[in-house]
Parts: C-alpha cells; structure tokens; sequence
C-alpha cells in the first residue's frame, strides 16, 4: 500500500520526484563545476577525490533564502543591544587571558604586520567567540550547492573553485568544515581569503587557521594589512557632541559603491582639529591622535547618546565585514581586551 502511494505522488510530481530531479541536476552542474577547476588549474586528483561523493544540501538554499535583505522594513535596530551581547564579559576575559598568555607571539605579530594584537584578538573573538564554535557544514557540499542554486552563483562557484586549490595547497580534506555560506576557522575566512592571506606563522607547511594559534594570529593581521591599516592610529573613539551641534552641516555628498547603507551614516572627513572646533570632546578626555588624522562622525543610536569619531581604520574592519554595528563592536571588544 505504501509502495502505491509512493507511486501516486511520484505519478504527480511529488516530493520524491523533485528530490531525484534536483539531484539529477546538481550533479549535471558538477560536471560544469570541474570543467571550471581545470580551466583554473586545480588538479585533476582532487577534482577526482572531492566531487563524486558531493550531494546536493537544501539546508544550505534555506539559511542563505532566510537571509534578511539589506533594505528591510522597520527601521535601522539600537546599536547598545548588540553591543552588549558581542561586547560581552565573557569574551573580555578570554580575550585577556589570551593577550597575557601569548603577548612575546603577539609583539612579533604586530611588530610584523602593524596591526595591535588587542584589534586581532577581537576579530578572533567576534568571529568565532576564540574557536568555540566555527561551523561543521561539509565546505565543497554547501559552495557547490549553494553555486547550482544560482541566487549568488559566481560567488560561491569561484569559493567553490578556492577550496579546492585549498586541497591543492596541502590542506587536509577533513579540515574543510564550516558555516552554512562557506566561512570556516578561527577567523571565519572564505576559501578565496585565505588562499590570499593565511599565513604559516610557526613554519610547519600549514597555514593553520583551525587550530594554530600563531596561524591564526598572522593570518588575521596579513588581512588587516593587506586591508590597508596604518600602523598607530586607532580604529576611533567615543565623543560628545555639544548641545547646538548642527547636524545637517555634517552629511556627505559622496555615495559608496560597496556597502552604501552602511557609508550612508557617516559623516564627511574632518581633520580632529576641525571637529574640535565644532565643539566634539573624547569621552576619555584626551585625544588618542594628532590633529591632522581625518575621521567621520557616527551616531549610532542618534543624537544624545554615544557617538565616534571613526579614522580609516575603522574603514579597514569594515572590509572584513561590512557592518557599522560588527566594526564598532569589534573596535570597542579590542579597548576592552587592552585595558
């Protein structure tokens, strides 16, 4: 009985018929997918050992449809929410006992790369809350599923491509787990930023970023620099407004390519002299760099409550992810883990 009811809803085009042919087509898009290695120089081994045991993962299609869309309605959300669940005590502390663990490795690091060992641990921190949790989706499962379903195509084929130069690289195939979208490690890079920037900071033939803590740290520093942070100046700082602040003289003209939303709400360049003299004091009293050094002004919850004097390399943890709420939570975990 069961069987004939499989067979009437398979008569109809059911569930069973849409799996079989979806599957059917993932693995027809495979073969595209291998063609594209080779055209990239990806070995033939390891196009051989990764995509025949490749099976289609509608879980992934879910997340990456539940995704909420840029423009959303209801208004842009409190900043202090988020900060308080991502600027939390716990990665505080951990954060800290890290920096004291490690400072000789993290001196060498920043000496290396430019960029404060505090400002590392925080992506570290943000990303993956230190290792704790980093994903367990198979990555060449999830990319190539991701790429036959089309909505970002490009995008994932090429990651797609990314993890298998990976494997070319010398990675281990059993490394290769992570988020839904494809990020994995400590740092949660995609395929194609670590091909870019992982670092063998130890020398052992890896760039570790799983469970390698000088890897890691390196790695996270090379993307800064490659980002373009400049050494000695901070990401920003909290201010105060004065009472008759005239906001509307504030605004830009200029219109982001990347991420407009988020540019949107900054302010023009001024040098910190010139927002002195508009009448912006640091919360801490002292200015943390020289005059001449240009920053944006950002309210995040609007007038009356915090706001920051954001310099370029508030802009550089914006590459990383660009998000205002994600690089001031990552800049403020960072003044945490240094005092």
């Amino acid at each position: 009985m069961a069987t004939a009811a499989a067979l009437a809803l398979a008569a109809l085009g059911g569930p069973a018929v849409a799996q079989d042919s979806e599957e059917a087509g993932f693995q027809g898009y495979l073969q595209l997918l291998a063609a594209k290695a080779r055209g990239a120089g990806v070995r033939e081994q390891t196009i051989a050992s990764v995509l025949p045991g490749l099976t289609f993962n509608p879980r992934v299609i879910a997340f990456d449809r539940s995704q909420p869309g840029a423009g959303s309605s209801g208004g842009t959300p409190a900043f202090e929410p988020y900060r308080r669940r991502h600027v939390d005590a716990g990665r505080i502390a951990k954060g800290r006992r890290i920096y004291a663990e490690s400072m000789g490795q993290i001196g060498d690091i920043t000496r290396r790369y430019g960029v404060p060992g505090p400002v590392i641990l925080a992506i570290w921190g943000h990303e993956s809350n230190f290792g704790s949790y980093t994903g367990d989706f198979d990555l060449p499962r999830s990319l190539a599923s991701l790429a036959y379903e089309g909505r970002r195509r490009e995008l994932f084929a090429d990651e797609f491509i990314a993890v298998l130069k990976m494997i070319d690289r010398g990675v281990p195939r059993q490394k290769l787990v992570g988020s839904w979208a494809g990020a994995f490690g400590n740092p949660q890079f995609l395929p194609s930023v670590y091909l870019r920037v992982a670092q063998d900071a130890d020398g052992d033939g890896l760039a570790d970023i799983w469970s390698n803590r000088a890897d890691t740290l390196a790695s996270i520093a090379n993307y800064f620099r490659d980002a373009g942070w400049r050494p000695g100046e901070p990401w920003g700082f909290a201010v105060t407004a004065p009472a008759g602040l005239d906001r509307s003289r504030l605004g830009t003209t200029l219109a982001s390519p990347r991420c407009p939303q988020v540019f949107a709400r900054h302010s023009r360049w001024r040098t910190l002299r010139e927002w002195r003299a508009l009448g912006i004091t640091p919360q801490a009293g002292v200015w943390p760099a020289g005059d001449d050094t240009l920053a944006t002004f950002f309210e995040p919850d609007g007038p009356g409550r915090t706001a920051y004097l954001l310099t370029g390399n508030y802009r550089v943890i914006l590459d990383y992810n660009c998000s205002n709420f994600y690089a001031l939570s990552v800049g403020l975990l960072a003044d945490e883990i240094s005092r």
